[in-house]
């Protein structure tokens, strides 16, 4: 979510080359006991990040080598690859288990994913320092009764444009890779679509491992205040979620255990920080509507229990390293004591059939009030953005209550028995069959009965969005149609443990439909026309032999002068009411089984 990208360019033409890093306020001081964590520097196993002091994070090659000498040498520790990037890279995942090549499926699994935005790389640094503890160290026992996955770098391409103007408002490390991949595709907006091969890949293993917790590491943007290690999940303090069984869980054992467990340890844990106003960042919070194209999101929509961390981008790389390491830690405590609830509350989610479910969210004006450690800050007038802008101090403010904005859903949809997909539609079989959505296909043509979807208010996006051209179905018109289906289509029943991201992906009112991201455009565009010689004398004869279509002709014309002075849009008025007329411009080919 950064704001401000300073290229080297920049300063070149300022004549600031000599920065290597942006002008960032003055950091808290810091000290805890986690700094017992890291290697002395004649232990054999020391990792890249802590024979550097943390300054720098690995290369990909520099990580391939550690994790390939870690693997030959201790029978817990197993890498494979994965998947492949665009640009030829291996996807790496780290298999940490004392069951051999295949886990015991009586142990819960610990998923640790690292480097999605590869410029916010603690993740893997903390996970190279965790691997050595359980090979060689005292962190064996962590793995008595659970099963670890790590992968290192999710997005590797971009983990190799490394540099140091990436990310400007982060402390750290020197060598920052880029958000994007070498397809400028932001894998944390790609779990629905899955357009980027890394996500393909992604999803296949999350199949077939099936975490029951998924931690997916990041590091912020924004504002400064007193937390080091930030995080959320969906359902957090009460809200709306489409696994609340697991997001009482979350409340319940992963919060509390967590954030004592960072506390001992002299960290900061909190909730996630988004200030509403950045220029006045005490004042309240902005509530961050995520919808399933986001980890988390799309992780309680599959009820797999999924937490998005976000360490704080202002305190050191080092520091949030052993944060990061405290908290897989005590992950991994936390499901070998509680694991068997958590799969109970899975279990739970898995079976539910809500009746309805968000389309989407919006923040909302309500607010909750809660407890908040801020930063101090100062204004000054700046020369070149003419206002006055924040400076903060680097000194601890009083502790405070602030307002956060809670989120609210933009609109439901009910629950079909199922939706059917014609094999004209090859791309979106292919992806629900990619997410592991059961679906059932027809050899033979057959005719069935459905409620169609007819989207007169469509529109398009002005600007392409993640490489796509997303689309807004506006209020559709709902038909009962006998629709025609080929061999090869697929009904996609709801009754199935993924029936809600099923409906998430199909019903085109979703924020997060295929529709809306694009893969039914070509059901918005005419392509047969009527010359005016031919539908004038057709609609004037009309006017004339249909009272009712003449009432409401006029009653239009009243309402939308724009319309009324618009020869061609009155005209195309009558032929879109005419036989003549496509009879499936605008029909969303989806049907939906009631």
């Amino acid at each position: 979510m950064t704001k401000l990208f300073l290229a080297g360019a920049l300063f070149a033409q300022l004549g600031l080359m000599q920065m290597t890093q942006a002008p960032l306020p003055p950091e808290l001081p810091w000290h805890g006991a986690s700094e017992s964590l890291i290697a002395g520097a004649d232990n054999p196993w020391i990792t890249p990040g802590e024979a550097n002091g943390f300054t720098a994070t690995p290369t990909y090659a520099e990580t391939r080598a550690w994790l390939e000498r870690i693997d030959a040498a201790s029978p817990l520790i197993r890498m494979e690859v994965f998947g492949r990037s665009p640009q030829g890279r291996d996807l790496l995942a780290v298999f940490v288990s004392e069951d051999g090549a295949a886990f015991d499926p009586a142990k819960p699994v610990l998923f640790i994913q690292a480097g999605i935005h590869s410029g916010e790389i603690d993740g893997k640094d903390a996970g190279l320092m965790l691997l050595r503890d359980i090979a060689f160290g005292d962190k064996r026992s962590s793995i008595d009764r659970v099963n670890i996955v790590f992968v290192p770098i999710f997005n590797v391409d971009g983990h190799e444009r490394a540099g140091i103007y990436n990310r400007p408002n982060q402390r750290g490390p020197s060598n920052q890779g880029w958000r994007n991949t070498a397809q400028n595709l932001n894998l944390n907006r790609d779990y629905t679509k899955a357009d980027a091969p890394e996500m393909r890949a992604m999803l296949a293993l999350l199949q077939r491992v099936r975490p029951d917790l998924f931690l997916d590491i990041h590091v912020t943007d924004g504002s400064d205040y007193q937390y080091d290690v930030t995080y959320g999940y969906q359902g957090a303090g009460r809200t709306w979620s489409a696994s609340p069984h697991i997001s009482r869980w979350l409340d319940q054992h992963f919060r509390p255990d967590v954030d004592r467990a960072l506390a001992r340890q002299g960290h900061v844990p909190g909730d996630l920080v988004f200030p509403l106003n950045d220029l006045a960042p005490d004042e309240a919070l902005a509530g961050y509507a995520f919808s399933p194209r986001f980890s988390q999101a799309y992780g309680d929509m599959i009820h797999m229990a999924s937490v998005l961390v976000e360490n704080h981008s202002l305190k050191p790389h080092r520091q949030r390293v052993l944060g990061t390491y405290v908290l897989y830690e005590a992950s991994l405590r936390l499901l070998a004591e509680h694991g068997a609830s958590l799969r109970t509350a899975s279990r739970q989610d898995a079976a539910a059939r809500p009746r309805e479910l968000p389309v989407g969210w919006r923040q909302s004006e309500r607010t909750v009030q809660r407890d908040y450690l801020p930063v101090g800050y100062e204004r000054y007038r700046s020369a070149a953005s003419g206002r006055d802008e924040v400076r903060y101090t680097g000194r601890a403010g009083a502790p405070m209550r602030i307002a956060v904005h809670q989120v609210e859903p933009t609109g439901h949809i009910t629950r079909p028995r199922a939706y059917w997909v014609p094999a004209t539609k090859p791309e979106v079989i292919a992806l629900l069959r990619t997410h592991g959505i059961q679906v059932e296909t027809i050899t033979e043509a057959r005719t069935v009965h459905v409620e169609m979807l007819r989207l007169p208010g469509a529109t398009l996006s002005a600007a392409a969005a993640e490489g796509r051209q997303r689309a807004s179905s506006g209020d559709p018109r709902r038909e009962t149609r006998d629709e025609w289906m080929p061999p090869g289509s697929v009904r996609v029943p709801t009754d199935q443990p993924l029936g809600d991201l099923a409906m998430i992906l199909l019903d085109p009112e979703s924020e997060d439909s295929l529709f809306a991201w694009g893969f039914f455009n070509e059901t918005l565009q005419r392509v047969e026309y009527v010359e005016g010689y031919i539908i004038a004398p057709y609609a004037d004869a009309l006017l004339q032999a249909d009272r009712a279509l003449r009432a409401e002709f006029e009653t239009r014309l009243a309402a939308d002068p724009a319309f009324a002075a618009d020869p061609d849009a009155r005209l195309a008025w009558f032929y879109g009411r005419s036989p003549y007329a496509d009879a499936r411009y605008q029909l969303y080919p989806v049907g939906l089984e009631r």
